[in-house]
C-alpha cells in the first residue's frame, strides 16, 4: 500500500496553473456538426458508386444446400453478386472466436446472417437482385434460450467449437478461502437475478463505402476499431495491411456497437476490388437491429456471506450468458461478468464461475459498460437486501465494505485513485437520501459502481503501444496525428486540448487526423473508455517533445534556461509561436515528435483469464434516483437522478457532464424499457417504434457532481467518464422501487407488468418478488484456486 506521491500537473509555463484543462469549453467539432457540414458515412458519395444490398437468412438455423444466384445475371443495372463461395475466411474480433463469414455459405446460425450480396446502380435495383437469389436450407433446431443451450441439440451443435451442448466459454476461479470465509459468516444470503439483453439502438445506422484504386484498397466506415477492421480486411481479402486504408468517419453514437468488424465492411471492398467502382452499403434500421452485437441477456446467481456488522467475508458468483449466434467479444464479456465486483468492494475471498452459450438469436457483444451492467445489477440490489435483513442502513453497508486507494483487490487488479468514498458522500447529501421523508408509492434507490479507464492488455496480445502520436509543426501550423476514434464522445476535442495545453494554443489550433489507418499512428479504438486516459497520454507526450524543442531554441534566443521559458497565449517566452517554430525550422529542418501509451505491466495476475479485468485505473460513480409508483397500474415516474462521479480531472467540464447525462439517460432506458426480446428466433420489436426507449417526456432532471481525485497516472489527473456512470443507475431504479412499494423486482427491465406481478405475490401473502426460479445446471470445469496478493504484490 502506499498513498500518491504525484503531484497534480500544472501548466508548462513556470508557477503557471492549467489554462485549458479542466474548463468547458466548445469542441472543436461543434461548429461543422451544428451547421451539417460533417460527413458521416452514408454522406459521401463518390463518382460512380454501386449499391450493395444482402439477401439475408429468414431461418434461424439452417443448413444452406445451394445458392442459386443465375437469375440476377439478367437484371439490368446489377455490376457484381457475391455469395460466401467467394469470402470463404472466417474472421472475428476476438482471436480465439473466428467464428464468421462474410457471407455464409455452410449453415446460417440466426435471422438476418447474411448469405448473398448484391452491387448495383442503386438500392432498389440490388433489392430486386437479392429477391431473385434462390437460396435451398435445410432447417435445424432453433436454440433459444440459456437453459436449451445447455442440454444436447437435437440437430446439431450452432458451432463446431467450444463445450459441450452450445458452450461456447467456461471459467471456474477462486480467490482466497471461500469456504472459510461462508463458514465464518454471521448471516449468508443467495439471490437469482436476470437481465434482459438490449441494443445501443444508435441514431446513425451501419454505413461503409469502399474504392479500390491501383494498388490501394480504402474504406470509410462508421466504425469504433478502425484497427481492428483493417487487420480483419488484410486476413479475409489476403492483402498486405500497408495496401488497406481504413477511415473511421465521423459517427452518430457508436456505444460499443461497431466495435465488431462487420461483414458489410468486408463485402463492400470485394465489391470494390471486383467492379472497380466505390461500392456503398447503408443498413436499413431492422439490420441494425440483428446486426447488434449489443447487451448479453444474463442469468445470475449471487451467494454472500457477511459479519453480524455487514462487513463481507466471502462471495460466489455465478453467471450464464446468452450469447447468440457467433463469438463476437463473448470470452471476454463473460470474464467481465466476474472481474469488477472486486474494485468496488473489499471481498477477502471471492469464487466466480461463468458460462457463455450460443443460441440462434443476433449474436451479442458489447455495449456501454460491456459486461458489468448486468452484475452491477444483480450485486446492488442483492447488498440492498443484505442491509435489509441485517438491519444495517444500504449506504453504511457499503462503506464497511469499500476498496481503499493504492491497494490490490483479491484477484489482482490494482487499484490507484479511488474516489468511492468521496462519491458516495456527495450524492447522499445532495440528494438527501438519509433524510428522505417516507410516503406511499414514492421510493428512493442507492447504488455505486466502478469502472475501467482501457483494457490493460490488446485484444491481440503483443508488446507494442496501445495508442500512438504524431505531433508536426510547420511555419506556424500544428497538426496532431493518432489514430483514435471520433465516436460523438469528443475525443477529438481533449486530443486538441492537452496538446494546446501544452505548448500554448487553443484548440481550435490544432488540426487533427485522427482515425485513419493511412494517415495515423495506430491507436486500438474507441471502446473500454480508454482513448482519454491512453490516447491523451500519448499526445501529452509528444507535444512536451515539442515543447522541448520551441523553449530550447527560445531559450537561446533570449539568453536563459529553457524551465525559465513561458508557453501561453501563443507565445513561447518573447517570441510568438509562428516566429519560435521558424527558428526551430531554422535549426532542425522538419519539426516532428512523437509520444505513445503502453499500460504498465503488473495490473494484474498470470492466471487464465487474468487478462479481462486490469486497467491502469478504475472511476467511480454513485447514484441516487427519486421516482414514484402506481400501485395500481405499475407505472413508474422518474422525478430527479444524482449521479457524482469520480473522474480523477475532468479536461472538459461541460463534455464530462454530458456524458454522465447521456450515461444516466441509457441506464434509465435498460432499467424501465429497453429489451432485444425473439420469438421464435425473430426480434419482436426490430424498429424505433416498437423498440422503447426514452424520450425527453420520461428523462428526469439530472445533476451531475464532479469528483476529482487525480489520478497518479492519467493525463494531468483524468480517468474516464464514457460507461462508468451507466452502471449505478439500473440497480438505484429497482431499489427504489422496493422503497416505493416493498417489493423486489429482480429481472431487467423493471417493467409495471413486473411490479404488478410482484405486488400480487406480496398481497398473497408470498416474497413480494419477481424475478428467475432457478438457476440452470452447468458443467463447470474444476475449479482454479488462484492465491491471493502476497505483501509484494500488494506494494503498490
Amino acid at each position: 500500500m502506499r498513498a500518491a506521491t504525484t503531484e497534480p500537473d500544472r501548466d508548462p509555463s513556470p508557477g503557471g496553473e492549467l489554462r485549458l484543462v479542466g474548463k468547458p469549453l466548445p469542441r472543436v467539432d461543434g461548429v461543422a456538426k451544428v451547421k451539417g457540414a460533417t460527413a458521416y458515412a452514408d454522406d459521401i458519395e463518390l463518382p460512380g458508386t454501386l449499391y450493395c444490398k444482402f439477401l439475408r437468412s429468414h431461418h434461424p438455423h439452417a443448413r444452406v444446400l445451394s445458392v442459386d444466384t443465375s437469375a440476377v445475371s439478367s437484371i439490368t443495372g446489377v455490376a457484381a453478386v457475391l455469395t460466401g463461395q467467394d469470402l470463404p475466411t472466417k474472421y472475428g474480433i476476438m482471436p480465439t472466436s473466428e467464428d464468421e463469414r462474410a457471407l455464409e455459405s455452410e449453415k446460417v446460425r440466426y435471422v438476418g446472417d447474411p448469405v448473398a450480396a448484391v452491387a448495383a446502380v442503386d438500392e432498389e435495383t440490388a433489392l430486386a437482385a437479392c429477391r431473385a437469389i434462390r437460396v435451398e436450407y435445410e432447417p435445424l433446431e432453433a436454440i433459444e434460450s440459456i437453459e436449451q443451450a445447455l442440454v444436447p441439440p437435437v440437430d446439431e451443435p450452432i458451432h463446431d467449437y467450444g463445450g459441450p451442448a452450445n458452450i461456447h466459454r467456461l471459467a471456474a476461479l477462486e480467490f482466497g478461502e471461500v469456504d472459510d470465509g461462508f463458514a465464518r459468516a454471521d448471516h449468508i444470503r443467495e439471490d437469482l437475478f436476470f437481465f434482459e439483453g438490449n441494443t445501443h439502438l444508435p441514431m446513425e445506422q451501419h454505413s461503409s463505402i469502399a474504392v479500390d484504386v491501383g494498388d490501394q484498397l480504402t474504406l470509410w466506415s462508421s466504425t469504433q476499431t478502425p484497427h481492428y477492421v483493417h487487420r480483419t480486411l488484410s486476413r479475409v481479402l489476403h492483402l498486405p495491411m500497408g495496401h488497406i486504408r481504413v477511415v473511421a468517419a465521423p459517427h452518430g453514437g457508436g456505444f460499443g456497437g461497431k466495435t465488431d468488424p462487420f461483414s458489410h465492411e468486408i463485402v463492400v471492398c470485394k465489391l470494390a476490388m471486383l467492379t472497380g467502382h466505390p461500392v456503398k452499403c447503408t443498413l436499413t434500421r431492422e439490420e441494425v437491429f440483428y446486426a447488434h452485437r449489443g447487451r448479453h441477456p444474463v442469468l445470475m446467481w449471487v451467494r454472500t456471506g457477511v459479519s453480524s456488522d455487514g462487513k463481507i467475508l466471502a462471495m460466489h458468483f455465478r453467471t450464464a450468458l446468452d450469447g447468440g449466434a457467433y463469438g463476437s467479444y463473448g470470452p471476454a464479456s463473460m470474464l467481465y461478468t466476474g472481474a469488477l465486483q472486486t474494485t468496488t468492494y473489499d471481498i477477502p475471498a471471492y469464487r466466480f464461475e461463468g458460462v457463455r452459450v450460443f443460441t440462434n438469436k443476433a449474436p451479442c457483444g458489447p455495449k456501454r459498460g460491456h459486461g458489468t451492467p448486468q452484475p452491477r445489477f444483480a450485486l446492488e440490489v442483492h447488498l440492498d437486501k443484505i442491509a435489509e435483513e441485517i438491519g444495517v442502513d444500504p449506504v453504511e453497508l457499503r462503506r464497511r465494505n469499500y476498496v481503499k486507494p493504492y491497494t490490490r483487490t483479491v484477484n489482482w487488479l490494482r487499484i490507484t485513485s479511488c474516489g468511492i468514498e468521496e462519491v458516495t458522500d456527495r450524492v447522499v447529501e445532495a440528494s438527501g437520501f438519509t433524510r428522505r421523508t417516507r410516503r406511499p408509492g414514492h421510493g428512493m434507490g442507492f447504488a455505486v459502481s466502478s469502472y475501467m479507464c482501457g483494457a490493460g492488455l490488446p485484444i491481440y496480445w503483443n508488446n507494442m503501444p496501445h495508442t500512438e502520436c504524431v505531433i508536426q509543426v510547420s511555419r506556424g501550423g500544428v497538426t496532431l496525428s493518432c489514430g483514435a476514434t471520433e465516436i460523438g464522445q469528443g475525443s477529438d476535442s481533449v486530443l486538441a486540448t492537452v496538446a494546446a495545453e501544452e505548448l500554448g494554443l487553443w484548440p481550435n489550433d490544432i488540426r487533427l487526423v485522427t482515425g485513419d489507418t493511412g494517415l495515423a499512428p495506430v491507436d486500438l479504438g474507441s471502446y473500454s473508455s480508454r482513448v482519454t486516459f491512453m490516447a491523451g497520454n500519448a499526445v501529452r507526450d509528444a507535444a512536451r517533445r515539442m515543447r522541448e524543442i520551441l523553449t530550447g531554441v527560445a531559450a537561446e534566443k533570449m539568453g536563459c534556461s529553457p524551465a525559465e521559458i513561458e508557453v501561453r497565449d501563443g507565445k513561447v517566452g518573447e517570441l510568438a509561436f509562428e516566429d519560435a517554430v521558424v527558428a526551430a525550422q531554422e535549426r532542425f529542418g522538419a519539426l516532428s515528435t512523437h509520444g505513445s501509451y503502453t499500460p504498465p505491466s503488473n495490473l494484474g495476475g498470470s492466471f487464465k483469464g487474468a487478462g479481462v479485468g486490469p486497467s491502469p485505473s478504475y472511476s467511480y460513480s454513485a447514484a441516487v434516483v427519486d421516482l414514484d409508483v402506481d400501485p395500481r397500474s405499475g407505472e413508474l415516474h422518474l422525478n430527479k437522478v444524482w449521479l457524482a462521479h469520480d473522474i480523477g480531472r475532468p479536461i472538459n467540464a461541460l463534455a464530462v457532464k454530458g456524458q454522465v447525462e447521456g450515461g444516466v439517460y441509457m441506464g434509465l432506458g435498460e432499467a424501465m424499457m429497453e429489451a432485444q426480446a425473439y420469438r421464435h428466433g425473430l426480434h419482436k420489436q426490430p424498429s424505433m417504434l416498437d423498440y422503447k426507449s426514452p424520450t425527453f417526456l420520461e428523462m428526469p432532471e439530472v445533476e451531475t457532481i464532479l469528483v476529482e481525485t487525480i489520478d497518479p497516472e492519467g493525463p494531468y489527473g483524468a480517468k474516464e467518464v464514457g460507461q462508468g456512470p451507466l452502471l449505478p443507475v439500473i440497480p438505484a431504479v429497482a431499489s427504489a422501487v422496493h422503497d416505493a412499494l416493498g417489493v423486489w423486482v429482480d429481472e431487467v427491465p423493471v417493467t409495471p407488468d413486473k411490479i404488478m406481478r410482484a405486488l400480487d405475490a406480496k398481497a398473497k401473502g408470498r416474497d413480494g418478488r419477481f424475478g428467475p426460479k432457478s438457476f440452470p445446471d452447468v458443467p463447470y470445469p474444476t475449479m482454479v484456486k488462484v492465491a491471493p496478493p502476497d505483501a509484494a504484490a500488494t506494494a503498490l
